[in-house]
């Protein structure tokens, strides 16, 4: 959790949250936070899970509805500066009360729920493609320093956590959020971009690396993407977005 007059943050260890929350759920009966159903171990059960928004046939780079998961006519008429998306879901109900209450709800035992179903994505992500490449290592989006200390954690640190536990990636943290505009929820989709302009640096060595970056949701990609300038600007080779849910076009 943060300290009220930090700088810079800390967290468990990689694989110390999931470590608890399975010693947990072996103490504690669990209930599905959807239906309520018991569960075991689990905090959604199987039917709820399987009943999840999912989007169908995204597009592999920006990860919204495309024909025969092709690369999309916006990503080719403006391909944005990540090569690749993986959402696990889509931003829809009844996902979008699970991550409102990691976020806004201090739930972090969902984040749990969030990196698993995240990296099991990207499990079968990777062992699908073609080219073979696997990013280096794994980024949360960072907050704010502000922002974090109001909130007391990162949602997509606490997501990248779990990520990294289960793909077995290395988690670092070379991007800095080094302005805070107002939440990109409070703004209209045309604004966004403009909003998150020059909000992050990158304050370790990333030269050459392959990096992918971790939210918990992606909605018009913006602040994906100003992050993703930053990293190729200080040397990255490759940056793509690992995201728990994708919102769809209204």
């Amino acid at each position: 959790m943060s300290n009220a007059s930090a700088e810079s943050f800390d967290c468990v260890a990689v694989g110390g949250a999931a470590r608890a929350a399975a010693i947990a759920g072996l103490l504690l009966p669990q209930r599905c936070e959807l239906c309520v159903e018991r569960t075991g171990g689990a905090l959604l059960c199987a039917a709820c899970t399987e009943a999840l928004p999912r989007v169908v046939a995204p597009c592999p780079v920006c990860a919204l509805p495309s024909a025969r998961n092709a690369v999309c006519g916006a990503c080719l008429a403006l391909p944005p500066p990540y090569v690749a998306t993986v959402a696990a879901v889509a931003y829809a109900f009844p996902v979008d009360r699970l991550l409102q209450r990691i976020k806004y709800g201090g739930r972090l035992a969902l984040a749990q729920w969030a990196g698993a179903a995240l990296a099991a994505a990207v499990r079968d992500t990777l062992a699908s493609r073609r080219s073979g490449i696997r990013p280096d290592c794994i980024v949360a989006l960072p907050l704010a320093a502000a922002r974090q200390r109001d909130r007391g954690f990162n949602q997509a640190r606490e997501i990248a956590l779990r990520v990294a536990s289960d793909t077995g990636l290395p988690l670092a943290a070379p991007l800095a959020r080094i302005t805070a505009g107002p939440p990109q929820t409070a703004l209209p989709w045309t604004e966004r971009r403009r909003n998150v302009r020059g909000a992050f640096a990158v304050r370790a060595p990333v030269r050459g690396g392959r990096i992918a970056l971790v939210d918990d949701v992606m909605t018009t990609g913006a602040t994906l993407a100003e992050a993703s300038r930053a990293l190729l600007a200080a040397g990255a080779d490759r940056v793509e977005c690992w995201v728990v849910a994708r919102t769809l076009p209204p």
